[in-house]
Parts: structure tokens; C-alpha cells; sequence
């Protein structure tokens, strides 16, 4: 099977040439199998890879410390964790995490003035703009033949266009044979599973329907376990603004571009467009009706957070990758009603929904290797280690027989396993979630055809759906939640524009920041204010943005747009 990627063919034969590779480091004799593999019979060059990545010739395994920066919040794992604890046992590499507290661009800036850079640092083109990444393509040739085989496909994608090197390793978009798609990880307007139920499982198609919905839930339930109800949602905070700014373009059935809509390989901002209005305005009219959160634009990452994992939050516009965690605490709470449905909404019935995309490279996201790096030839070893397929399936699926069992070769999980897999406290002691997150990773399926993921593989998904989620599905005569958006096409070449960077102290970031900035100032005003005032609110928001060097932004994306259609079209 042939996964098509931005036109191109991704086949599924590029697990075998990392398998044709670890045996080839094996039978030259750098080490022999390893009896604890996760998967049965499963032959693996793991014990000459440890020795490798400790940095040794011999089969010693040699400890030493990897400090990693995490650009985004989050905890600490537990002392005695026991895949890091794995990680460490068999490599000798101990990860020191320190987290983002705070704002990530004042975070930036003190570590970029003292050049104050751990070994490995989660990308950000604030960091690759002032060098503070190391180019990785010559460690890659000669360290680390998994992730070069890993990567064959992308390798030309993963340049940076101002000089042609790799400096970042990309976290996500590197898909293996058969894809299955039963968790939709995207954008979508958001409603609790609890209103479809209520209300006989509408087929909520437009924006004016979604409303309709939350109004006469909220009015019938004002509370919610004793907390008040909030209508709809949204998070405005730091570099997660999507929730405040992206929601236009795919109201009238574009995909996510970032802050432009891109129509005949051309694209142009919509921040000031009469299809934004028109969200605003809707907006504006349901904050009037009391559906806002009052606290919305004052909020941050983890008040949001909080307040969805309480229950209260009926709706909101995000990604859903980006709120997991709450679903997961609500799951573990028992509120399966109040996890979410994710809506493909347009604002008329005659427009094709446009959420669902192809997988994409993550460019700019992933692990880079900092300047300061004591040792970046034993970093490169290591997550060549972590890159094959045994480690893949311990860091994905965990240890087997304690957090999945084989059934006739297929991955699968007993209901205790899956309660355990959603705890985000048993999380922080058993799985290596900080690090898989922003390592490279396989996805898709593994060689022996399990999914590379628990939530996409079909029978585990099926089995662990809970009665609730059966009645919903069976409501809509749906397999799965993903069943609700329509079938993505081909990714355009240069697709997605988000991606592309637009080089720190350029006049088209600097126009970019300002646009961001006058939409984080004027966008709440807009909508708080008096509904016969929206339009006057509006217009001066309007007015700002033509004060924003816009065609340096535009002309910055197209020229862009055009390179990635040259570069990556051969």
C-alpha cells in the first residue's frame, strides 16, 4: 500500500530498509539480539545500539545526562519512571526536562541574549533565527542510518530554505504502511457529548445550528455539577491564538494554513475579510446571549484547561491534540458525557468541510541539537536507538503484558490497561510522554501491520469504546468519531503555509507579529461589545490591520509557496 503525502508516494517499504539496516550494524559485529524484546521473536540490534549510543565500542554502557527544553507547559515524570527508567538501563542516557513556565517569547529571548542553550531544545524559528541549533544532515550520513532511512522521504523538505540545512528533526508527518484513522487530532468546532444525547442526535452541519444547540442546552442546564454552565470556550493565549483567529477559513472550506487562505497557490490573509466579520459577528451575538466565557481573554493555557476538565465547558474552537489531556481527566472522572465531539461546521449547507488533511511533515517542530551540546554525536546515536521499531512500540504502546497484550499478533489492551493508558498520574510514572511527543517517531503501522498508535488501531479502538461513545456512533451509523468530517484530497505541494518561516527581523515577521498582536487586542473587543456597536468595533479593527506592513507578510508566504512547489515537487 502507497500513502500519498503532498503528491508524493510514501511507500510502505521504508520500515524494511531500517530493519535492512539495524541487521546490517549487527552482523558487522557491533553486538548481538536482545532477549527482552517487546515483541515476540522480534530479531533487534538493541544491545549494540545501547553500547552505540552510550558512545562506547564495546558492549558497556556508559551513563550520561541529556537536558532537553520543552517549549510548552507540562510535569515533570515521576523519579522511578519505569520507561525512563528503561531508556536509562539500556542506553545509559538520563533525560533532565525543564519545562516553559511563563511566556514563551520572554523565555526565548533570556536564553538567546546569554546564549544559555541545554543539549537539546524543542524547535522554534526565534531559536534557529539567532543559531542557536547545530545543523544535523552530516551527523545524520555518518551517526545515525535509522533516522536518515526514517527520513529518506522528507529530506529535502526538512531543509531550512535560507541554507539548505537540517536543524530540526521533525516530531510528527513521517507516515509507514497502512494509516488508519479512527482519533482526529485537529481543528473542529467542539460540543460535549451530553448536548447531542439531550437533543436526539442532531446532524449539526452550520455554525448558526452549533449555537442554536448550546443556547437551549445551556438555558435547560444553567449549572453543571454546581458550577455555572459556560456555553463556548476560547483560548487566546500565548502561541495557541488558533482558537481565537482560525476558525474563518474553515467556515467557508478551506484547510489550516495558518493565518491565510491559499486559493490557486496564492494566498492572502483573512484576519479582515467579510467571511471573518461574519464569525465575529456570530461571536459577538452569542456573548450577548451570556454564551462567552466572561474570563476568556484574560485566561491562560492551564485556567482553560481546568475549566474543560470540570465539565462546564459545553463548546469551543481548538485542535484537538491541544485539550487531550482534559478528555482524559474527564474520562478518568467518569464524565464521559462531558469529553467532546469534534464538528466539521461551514457556515452554509452548500460548502464541503475542510478540516481533515493528509498527514503533513511538522517542519519547525520537533527535537534540534543546541550549540551548547556537550556531546551531539552520542544525542544523534541515541535517538537513532530510539527510532527503531522495538523502542517505537515501547515508547507508543509501553511494556507488554504490563500495558498491552499480543492476541494473535495483534496489539490490544484489557479495559484495565485502557483506564491505566487515559490516567494522567499513572501517565507521569509510565509512559515517556514529554519525550515521545516532540521525538521522531513512526506512525502508521509497524512491520508486523499493529497500528503505531493504540487509538488507531481498529479492533482496540472498538473494544475500548465506551457504551456511551457505541450509543453516539451507532446514533450517526458511524465507526468511528473521525467519521464525521469528510474525506480530506491530496495535499496541495506546498501545503500546509503555517509551516513556513518567515525569518526572525524580516519585515514579514515583523508584519506577522503585528497582525498577531492587533488581533489579540482588538478580536475581544469585537466581541464584547455592544451588538450595535460591532460594527463601528469592527471597523477599527479593520483600520489597525491596514496599518500592518500586510504585503510584506503575503509576499513573504507566496515566495514561500512558490520555492516548496519547485523544491519539493522533484
Amino acid at each position: 500500500m502507497e500513502v500519498l503525502y503532498g503528491g508524493k508516494s510514501i511507500s510502505k517499504f521504508k520500515l524494511s530498509l531500517i530493519a535492512v539496516v539495524s541487521l546490517s550494524l549487527t552482523l558487522a559485529g557491533c553486538g548481538g539480539n536482545n532477549s527482552s524484546n517487546t515483541a515476540k521473536g522480534e530479531n533487534k540490534p538493541a544491545e549494540s545500539a545501547a553500547a552505540t549510543a552510550a558512545g562506547t565500542d564495546d558492549k558497556k554502557i556508559e551513563p550520561f545526562d541529556v537536558s532537553i527544553f520543552i517549549g510548552e507547559a507540562g510535569q515533570q515524570p515521576t523519579p522511578d519512571n519505569k520507561i525512563y527508567k528503561k531508556i536509562k538501563d539500556e542506553t545509559g542516557a538520563t533525560f533532565n526536562f525543564e519545562f516553559l513556565a511563563g511566556d514563551i517569547n520572554q523565555k526565548l529571548g533570556v536564553m538567546i541574549a546569554g546564549q544559555d542553550y541545554p543539549d537539546v531544545m524543542t524547535g522554534n524559528t526565534k531559536l534557529t533565527g539567532a543559531g542557536a541549533f547545530i545543523p544535523l544532515e552530516d551527523l545524520i550520513e555518518q551517526y545515525a542510518p535509522n533516522l536518515k532511512a526514517h527520513y529518506a522521504d522528507y529530506w529535502n523538505m526538512m531543509k531550512d530554505p535560507n541554507d539548505g540545512h537540517i536543524y530540526i528533526l521533525p516530531n510528527y508527518g513521517v507516515y509507514n504502511g497502512k494509516v488508519n484513522s479512527s482519533w482526529y487530532s485537529g481543528p473542529a468546532f467542539w460540543i460535549q457529548k451530553a448536548i447531542l444525547k439531550e437533543f436526539g442526535y442532531p446532524k449539526v452541519k452550520t455554525l448558526d445550528e452549533y449555537f442554536d444547540l448550546i443556547a437551549k442546552y445551556k438555558e435547560k442546564y444553567p449549572t453543571i455539577d454546581g458550577s455555572p454552565t459556560i456555553g463556548f470556550e476560547i483560548l487566546n493565549n500565548d502561541w495557541r491564538n488558533w482558537g481565537l483567529f482560525n476558525a474563518p477559513q474553515h467556515l467557508i472550506g478551506h484547510p489550516n494554513d495558518g493565518g491565510v487562505v491559499v486559493k490557486d497557490g496564492v494566498a492572502e490573509i483573512f484576519a479582515d475579510k467579510d467571511y471573518a466579520k461574519q464569525y465575529y459577528q456570530k461571536l459577538n451575538e452569542a456573548n450577548a446571549k451570556g454564551l462567552i466565557d466572561k474570563e476568556a481573554f484574560v485566561q491562560n493555557y492551564d485556567q482553560y484547561m481546568a475549566k474543560l476538565s470540570s465539565g462546564t465547558v459545553l463548546g469551543m474552537f481548538d485542535q484537538h491534540w491541544n485539550f487531550n489531556a482534559a478528555e482524559d481527566s474527564l474520562t478518568t472522572q467518569g464524565k464521559i458525557e462531558r469529553t467532546y465531539v469534534g464538528l466539521p461546521l461551514v457556515y452554509d449547507t452548500a460548502t464541503k468541510d475542510y478540516y481533515r488533511d493528509l498527514a503533513v511533515l511538522n517542519l519547525n517542530n520537533g527535537f534540534g541539537i543546541s550549540v551548547n551540546a556537550k556531546d551531539p554525536v552520542k544525542i544523534i546515536k541515541l535517538l537513532d536507538t530510539l527510532i527503531q521499531e522495538d523502542w517505537q512500540k515501547t515508547l507508543s504502546w509501553g511494556i507488554e503484558g504490563e500495558d498491552y497484550i499480543v492476541e494473535n499478533g495483534r496489539f490490544m489492551r484489557t479495559q484495565e490497561q485502557r483506564d491505566q493508558a487515559a490516567d494522567a498520574t499513572w501517565q507521569l510514572a509510565n509512559k515517556a510522554k514529554s519525550f515521545m511527543a516532540f521525538a521522531p517517531k513512526i506512525e502508521g503501522s509497524y512491520s508486523d501491520g499493529n497500528a503505531t498508535d493504540a487509538a488507531a488501531q481498529p479492533e482496540e479502538y472498538k473494544a475500548g469504546l465506551k457504551p456511551y461513545d457505541k450509543e453516539i456512533l451507532d446514533a450517526y451509523g458511524f465507526n468511528s468519531y473521525v467519521d464525521f468530517f469528510s474525506e480530506p484530497p491530496a495535499n496541495p505541494v506546498a501545503y500546509p503555509a503555517w509551516s513556513i518561516d518567515l525569518v526572525e527581523g524580516s519585515d514579514a515577521k515583523v508584519a506577522n507579529t503585528k497582525l498577531n498582536d492587533t488581533s489579540t487586542k482588538y478580536l475581544p473587543k469585537v466581541i464584547l461589545a455592544n451588538p450595535n456597536e460591532f460594527d463601528s468595533a469592527w471597523s477599527e479593527y479593520v483600520a489597525q490591520i491596514g496599518k500592518v506592513d500586510v504585503k510584506a507578510y503575503e509576499d513573504k508566504i507566496n515566495e514561500q509557496i512558490k520555492w516548496r512547489i519547485e523544491k519539493w515537487s522533484k
